[in-house]
């Protein structure tokens, strides 16, 4: 059950790059959950789902050499949602479809990608701790410099609409 869930559901299977498929994934998941319980939901969702993740890591990493395989794709999930929080908030808040935020979609999509990769400091700082909850840490991080980027983007672009 461990591996299912820190491969989510066989994505980190997927190549090339898995942790750009558990990203993907990871966008009409969260559409789903949107959809179903708006904000609240969507956010105690990601919750739940780091500290299953940080549990599914340990026992899938439990003994081996390599304590990030590339495989192990829960941690891009639960990162890519928290880049979506803005995106998720803002449609609950404007009363606006999910889908019509299509353009803070795609650069969640692409911060988020941009930050998990490069791993600048803080997102370096957690991939260096060697352990599962740096794995889960690392997508944390970037997940929130990502959100960020989102809600920069999102102030700029309706500003600019005014």
């Amino acid at each position: 059950m461990m591996r299912i869930i820190a491969t989510w559901f066989g994505t980190g299977l997927l190549k090339p790059a898995p942790g750009t498929w558990g990203s993907f994934v990871a966008l009409p998941l969260a559409w789903g959950l949107h959809v179903l319980g708006g904000f609240p939901l969507f956010a105690l969702s990601t919750i739940a789902l780091f500290f299953i993740g940080w549990w599914a890591t340990y026992g899938a990493t439990l003994g081996a050499d390599n304590h990030d395989p590339s495989e192990i794709v829960v941690d891009e999930v639960v990162g890519q949602w928290i880049a979506l929080w803005p995106v998720s908030l803002g449609a609950m808040m404007a009363k606006a479809d999910f889908l019509a935020l299509w353009p803070g979609i795609l650069t969640a999509f692409v911060a988020f990608r941009l930050f998990d990769i490069s791993k600048p400091g803080p997102v370096g700082w957690a991939d260096r701790r060697h352990d599962a909850l740096g794995v889960m840490l690392d997508d944390v991080i970037a997940g929130v410099m990502a959100a960020l980027v989102v809600g920069l983007a999102a102030f700029i672009a309706h500003k600019a609409i005014l």
